[in-house]
C-alpha cells in the first residue's frame, strides 16, 4: 500500500458551493441569501436563543430562588455504609472500585449517619464534626484530603 494512492470512497467529498460566481451557475447575484431582509445583508449575525423576534424560551420559562454556579457537589457515605464494608482502611478510589460511589464529583464526604464499631482509616475530602468525632471515638483514624 502507498500513501500517494490513498483516496476518499467515491461519493464522501464533494465540491464547496462556489458563490456569486454568475447566474449560470444557479448560486449568482445573491449568492443563496434570497432578496431582503436582515439574513440578506452583510454582517448579519443572528444572537444566541433569537426566535425571530418572539419572546425567547429562556425569557418565557420562570424563573425561581437561586442557582449558584460555583456549587460543589461531593460524593457522600455514611458511617454505616463503611461498617458494612470489609477492610479497614478506606480512601475514594477504594471506594469507587467497592461501587459504593459512582463517581468523586468534586469530592468525597463522610456523613455520620450510623454507628461505627472498629477502628477504621478513612482519608476523604470532608467530614462532618460528628462522623470525625465517631470514627475517632471507635480508636480510628479521620485524614482530610487537600485537594
Amino acid at each position: 500500500m502507498n500513501l500517494s494512492s490513498l483516496h476518499p470512497p467515491a461519493g464522501q467529498t464533494q465540491k464547496r458551493k462556489r458563490i456569486g460566481r454568475g447566474p449560470g451557475s444557479g448560486f449568482g447575484k445573491t449568492s443563496g441569501r434570497g432578496e431582503k431582509g436582515q439574513k440578506s445583508r452583510s454582517g448579519y449575525k443572528r444572537k444566541r436563543g433569537f426566535e425571530g423576534g418572539q419572546m425567547p424560551l429562556i425569557r418565557r420559562v420562570p424563573k425561581r430562588g437561586f442557582h449558584n454556579r460555583f456549587r460543589k457537589e461531593h460524593a457522600i457515605v455514611n458511617l454505616a455504609r463503611l461498617e458494612k464494608l470489609e477492610g479497614d482502611a478506606f480512601t475514594p478510589d477504594s471506594l469507587v472500585e467497592k461501587g459504593v460511589i459512582k463517581s468523586l464529583k468534586d469530592g468525597l464526604k463522610i456523613l455520620g449517619n450510623g454507628e461505627i464499631g472498629r477502628a477504621i482509616s478513612v482519608s476523604a475530602h470532608r467530614f462532618t464534626a460528628s462522623a470525625r468525632e465517631k470514627i475517632e471515638a471507635a480508636g480510628g483514624k479521620a485524614t482530610v484530603i487537600e485537594k
